[in-house]
């Protein structure tokens, strides 16, 4: 590599943007070097996140505070804006606003990024995909399919992403090659539905096709699957993840949105039975599985005795771990334009009600693990306290659930530690190696 570009960049959303940014950044074909500020670099990059209301008014401040960090400069860096706002909003809309943008990069030309760049900047063109980690050495994303084949009520990501697209057994497997080479220990699969991998490919394999090339893999030491649709966990799927063991790691994200049959066909869900059954096949053939889900409070039509159901169920079934979001109205979506629209006051009650539940349970289930002694895999350091580190065990997923606090002899990045619990938290736990 001849050349270097001194690069700004900023992911806003979801571990899948997270994966787009590193594949462009890596697939520049030039020797980048990182800088912290925009008025220091030569291409600021902005991925974009556009999921719902919130989410677009910080894409638009992350925009407008680049502007205007760079619009007295003598000498402006290519400023390039790529993802979900432009995929829900389109430049046709967003260039009038936002004049000083110079590339607009839409989720459907995602191949195209690195080499629409690299003419902006009168780089060589590119000539072969890479990727650049922001993860650090301990675990990176791996995203496996592109769109959505559902389309649930409340949801804009079919709108924005377009229809479910999967990458091909070879593409992903040869980068999850790449990232274990570079010393990752543990892989983590994303996709909107992990479980629809495949079925849009010629001769429609399923996910066991993809995982049976990469449970081998050498330096793999945890595989983890996350976002897996009800429906996709048919006792065939589980007899299969039973059998494989390790690397795969017993931990079931599994987005179940509620509990009660009336809320979950007004939703559109495809799976709007008994949420309970599918959770319960997991725990019959997986007893130490580790649960994952995220509910919706507050949906259009949803009555006290629907919430009352629900935490009933969030009380019986008691999730390892439970993301709840009040439910938001966005423009295009059928659910925007229901009667019987919840009041915001209602709506952030029954969050706070089921998350003070959650804590409790939470701590409840960690309390088991004090004093036991467990294989904790080290991401960082903390910032603010020397010598201690933020790591996982095998039940806490990066960047969504709680951490374990590690220190001791052998702790740095990128090491698996086997380590004693000596406290449990409501979220975390602290451990000594």
């Amino acid at each position: 590599m001849s050349h270097s570009l001194r690069c700004y960049s900023t992911s806003l959303g979801c571990p899948k943007n997270r994966v787009d940014t590193e594949r462009l950044l890596g697939s520049l074909g030039v020797e980048l070097v990182p800088v912290d500020a925009p008025e220091d670099a030569d291409l600021v990059f902005i991925n974009t996140c556009a999921f719902i209301q919130p989410a677009t008014e910080e894409s638009v401040r992350t925009i407008a505070q680049a502007i205007a960090d760079i619009e007295d400069l003598p000498k402006r860096p290519l400023l390039a804006v790529a993802g979900c706002l432009v995929g829900r909003y389109h430049e046709r809309e967003l260039a009038p606003e936002l004049p000083e943008v110079d590339l607009w990069l839409d989720n459907s030309s995602l191949e195209q990024w690195p080499a629409m760049i690299a003419r902006k900047l009168g780089l060589p063109e590119p000539s072969a995909p890479g990727r650049l980690l922001s993860t650090g050495p301990s675990y990176a994303w791996l995203k496996i399919s592109d769109g959505c084949r559902h389309a649930c009520s409340f949801c804009t990501i079919p709108s924005i992403r377009g229809r479910h697209r999967s990458h091909t057994k070879e593409l992903i497997v040869n980068e999850a090659r790449g990232l274990l080479d570079q010393g990752v220990k543990e892989l983590v699969l994303v996709a909107q539905d992990v479980t629809a991998w495949g079925c849009d490919l010629d001769g429609k394999p399923d996910l066991r096709v993809l995982l049976d090339e990469l449970f081998p893999l050498s330096g793999l030491e945890r595989l983890r699957l996350l976002y897996l649709y009800p429906a996709g966990m048919t006792p065939e799927m589980l007899k299969y993840l039973r059998a494989a063991g390790k690397p795969f790691v017993p931990y079931f994200d599994v987005p179940v949105q509620h509990s009660h049959p009336d809320v979950l066909s007004r939703m559109g869900r495809p799976f709007a039975r008994n949420p309970r059954e599918v959770l319960d096949r997991i725990r019959n053939v997986f007893p130490e599985a580790a649960l994952r889900t995220s509910i919706m409070v507050g949906f259009p039509g949803e009555t006290e005795e629907h919430f009352e159901h629900l935490r009933d169920f969030i009380e019986e079934v008691r999730f390892q771990h439970l993301g709840v979001f009040a439910y938001r109205a966005e423009e295009g979506t059928p659910a925007a334009v229901m009667p019987d629209q919840i009041e915001d006051q209602v709506k952030e009650w029954r969050r706070d009600s089921l998350m003070e539940l959650q804590a409790d349970l939470s701590a409840e289930w960690l309390a088991q693990f004090e004093n036991e002694r467990l294989s904790i895999l080290v991401d960082a350091p903390h910032p603010e306290w020397p010598g201690l580190h933020t790591g996982r065990a095998w039940f806490q997923a990066p960047e969504i659930d709680g951490l374990t606090y590690v220190s001791g002899p052998g702790v740095e990045p990128g090491a698996l530690v086997e380590a004693d619990i000596v406290e449990c938290r409501d979220y975390d736990l602290v451990a000594l190696a």
